[in-house]
């Protein structure tokens, strides 16, 4: 269960006057966003969730906490609970033909503005649009899964989007914990928080980095990583707006619809449209 602190709510929120101002559906947003982080702080055992260093635990110390929690933390976002009760919310149907934009705004939950700030960063640097979009997808996989998301997503992308998108994608996930200071990627205290700060990569994920350090598209992959945010910032909204022209340009929709089309990940989008689906 998840205790619900409203002064630390309001007072994340710049305090009583501000959250007057918010819109009914910003004010939803703001709880949300509020319970995940909660969720997520728990999970990596800082129960204050404030995102401060502090001390970190050793991997073994985070081992031992498997044990305390009533779900996986490789569960996806939209499996896990975020509300004070406990309690799963009602999701709205997807239309006859879902398209990218669809699920951006009724499945991708949290990673949706997540990722829409880590695009408009590397929107920003002046990066190519194959880039921007491994960007905007790179963790909306989250919401299916998070063990292994970068494959996941890789997986989920490959039949919709540029091969160095989704090859983006894929390998975001092993350079995350391996510093790159010459292209401007430090290794995150949030993950000596959710690892420990012991934590060593198992040998593929180590492999996996060697290889892409040789690889012609390893800036690709690396960009990723320098324009992921690892302080989420409830306040920080961008338009998915700005980027229907970019979707439009390099996201193959299909005519049937996404899960219909029989594509090899057509399951995956299935799953994030019927996760209440009990088989």
């Amino acid at each position: 269960m998840i205790n619900l602190d409203r002064r630390e709510l309001f007072a994340s929120l710049g305090g009583l006057a501000a959250v007057a101002l918010m819109s009914h559906d910003a004010r939803a947003d703001a709880l949300e966003h509020y319970m995940e982080d909660k969720l997520h702080a728990q999970a990596d055992g800082d129960d204050e969730g404030g995102g401060s260093a502090g001390e970190f635990p050793s991997a073994a110390q985070v081992k031992d906490q498997i044990t305390t929690r009533h779900y996986r933390r490789g569960a996806g976002g939209l499996f896990i609970s975020t509300d004070p009760a406990g309690k799963m919310k009602m999701l709205p149907d997807m239309p006859a033909k879902p398209t990218l934009v669809d699920f951006f705004e009724t499945r991708f939950g949290q990673f949706s503005n997540h990722c829409l700030q880590s695009a408009n960063k590397a929107r920003e640097r002046g990066q190519p649009d194959e880039i921007v979009l491994a960007c905007l997808l790179h963790d909306t996989v989250q919401s299916l899964m998070r063990v292994d998301h970068g494959y996941y997503g890789a997986q989920m992308y490959e039949p919709y989007v540029p091969e160095i998108t989704s090859w983006a994608i894929r390998y975001h996930q092993p350079l995350r914990f391996f510093a790159d200071e010459a292209a401007g990627y430090t290794y995150p205290d949030l993950y000596r928080r959710m690892y420990g700060y012991d934590y060593v990569p198992a040998p593929h994920v180590q492999a996996a980095h060697e290889m892409t350090k040789k690889h012609k598209w390893y800036y690709a992959a690396r960009e990723v990583t320098v324009s992921d945010l690892y302080a989420f910032d409830p306040n920080a909204k961008v338009s998915l707006d700005s980027f229907r022209d970019l979707i439009a340009k390099h996201f193959k929709q299909p005519a049937e619809g996404l899960g219909y089309d029989n594509s090899p990940s057509a399951h995956m989008w299935r799953s994030l449209m019927f996760p209440d689906s009990p088989l």
